[in-house]
């Protein structure tokens, strides 16, 4: 351990650490476009220049090590008068659009620039315009005028995808970021090149121009389109007369599951939630009310029935109708081939299976039934907890009683009865990924006609109040495996559980 002084604060560090890092991990404000703790420094945009004693001129905190006693100061009249130089030439050719960029309340650019009040321009010259609004591929557009040529977007093809698919071309001040002559920017990670963008230059086709980005409010969450189970910041807002409704889904940085990246399936996701959501039970095709349907379910649950469950619940959803269907004698069980995707695996953030608690149901011994056809004949009652298993076995269940537990409208008046639920960003709940990392998500949305979440539904049947909280207290820490664990207290990070087979 060294020890650093920035102003007037003594720091220790680690030996051979950046002092970018040792500022920005305490809280230090520093300025920087090209530096990105995924990518490492790059150092051409000279926004994070500092004093450091003994050093004759200015020094750039993206490239210096820290050594033992550096004295480093970031305020002060010579310091902020070269920062000050720096931006102005950043600005020089800067178009002043920022009423009309979608960047604007998230721009870096923007921010220092309030920062450091450069007001009144000293050009005299016009400014250098190049294109507007480019469609580069993916959902990415670009606008080459704002662009500062931080490079990120070039080294996270170059680093993390490895694909190469951006570079800069032409020189000077005319240099812009393209693609390769008459090639697309197509890659399943495009989307995080608008995240990594601190200015307006790259932005997303997809979220452009729908919402004002200090209209959203943001939550936690977890991506349920692999069992990789990335980390998500939420956007949503109500406006006024409308419901609640999810606008983008952002990478959270997660360095044990995700880091800071996500892939564009799980990104753009979302619309899942906002889609064909179901409000009403349907019963017979009929729209009926829901104290009614509850009625309906009591009564089909006289009968012998089997109870099949998404590998996607959560794990207190999963824990609990365990116990439910243990005290009704129902057989219980789960299958995993409507959830396998070899082509969608991938090196980098993407696995197989397409579901995200699949290693929940190994915890909790749920049975997989391999051939759920087969399953299937033995019952004429069906209890469905999963829409993809209900909608790739559709043609086997039309002639089953069924009671299909769903968010979305499709098919859902085929079936003797469909009941609404609450959508996996509507209700609290917690997922173990492919690494057996337990993660918790938020609930984040409320609809004006909030359908009920699984828990409340049974927690009526069985006339008790259950929840997530309650599952857990009651159920889950007195297993071994969770004995430990506070789902209050869990870590934004996640816990590490004991990896099986």
């Amino acid at each position: 351990m060294l020890t650093v002084n920035i102003d007037n604060k003594e720091i220790e560090v680690n030996d051979g650490a950046l002092l970018i890092d040792v500022m920005l991990k305490n809280g230090i404000s520093v300025p920087h476009f090209c530096y990105h703790e995924a990518l490492g420094p790059d150092g051409n945009c000279r926004m994070c220049m500092v004093e450091i004693e003994g050093q004759k001129r200015p020094q750039i905190a993206c490239d210096t090590i820290v050594k033992d006693g550096m004295v480093v100061r970031t305020k002060g009249e010579k310091i902020e008068k070269v920062k000050r130089g720096i931006l102005e030439l950043e600005l020089i050719n800067h178009p002043i659009d920022c009423p009309v960029c979608d960047q604007a309340g998230e721009c870096k650019l923007q921010e220092y620039y309030m920062e450091v009040g450069l007001y009144e321009s000293r050009l005299d010259t016009p400014k250098v315009k190049a294109k507007k609004h480019i469609h580069l591929g993916s959902e990415v557009m670009l606008d080459q005028e704002r662009c500062v040529l931080c490079k990120r977007c070039v080294r996270f093809t170059q680093i993390y995808t490895k694909t190469d698919d951006l570079i800069v071309e032409k020189r000077s001040d005319h240099s812009v970021i393209t693609t390769f002559p008459g090639e697309k920017f197509e890659n399943p990670y495009a989307g995080n090149v608008v995240d990594l963008c601190p200015v307006g230059a790259l932005t997303d086709r997809d979220f452009r121009f729908k919402k004002r980005v200090w209209f959203l409010s943001h939550g936690n969450g977890i991506c349920m389109e692999c069992s990789r189970g990335c980390n998500l910041r939420v956007g949503h807002d109500k406006a006024k007369y409308q419901d609640d409704i999810i606008y983008r889904f952002k990478p959270r940085r997660n360095d044990k599951v995700n880091g800071y990246f996500i892939c564009d399936h799980g990104r753009y996701s979302y619309k899942k939630e906002n889609d064909n959501r179901l409000f009403y039970p349907f019963f017979k095709g009929e729209k009926i009310e829901l104290q009614d349907s509850m009625d309906k379910l009591k009564a089909f649950l006289d009968k012998n029935s089997l109870v099949i469950v998404s590998p996607s619940l959560s794990l207190e959803e999963l824990a609990y109708i365990k116990v439910w269907t243990s005290k009704r004698k129902l057989r219980l069980v789960t299958s995993l081939k409507e959830y396998i995707d070899e082509s969608f695996e991938d090196n980098l953030l993407k696995t197989k299976e397409r579901a995200s608690n699949i290693n929940a149901t190994k915890l909790l011994d749920i049975e997989v039934v391999n051939d759920l056809e087969e399953t299937l004949l033995e019952y004429k009652n069906i209890i469905i907890f999963s829409h993809k298993i209900a909608e790739q076995n559709f043609e086997l269940l039309k002639d089953k009683k069924v009671i299909n537990f769903t968010t979305t409208s499709i098919n859902s008046d085929k079936f003797k009865l469909s009941i609404p639920i609450a959508s996996t960003y509507e209700k609290a709940g917690s997922y173990i990924n492919c690494d057996w990392i337990l993660q918790k998500s938020d609930k984040i949305v409320q609809k004006e006609l909030q359908p009920p979440t699984i828990l409340e539904i049974l927690g009526i049947i069985e006339d008790e109040y259950i929840d997530e909280n309650r599952v857990w207290q009651k159920y889950l820490n007195q297993s071994p495996i969770f004995s430990d664990i506070n789902l209050t207290l869990l870590k934004s990070d996640g816990y590490q559980l004991e990896r099986r087979k």
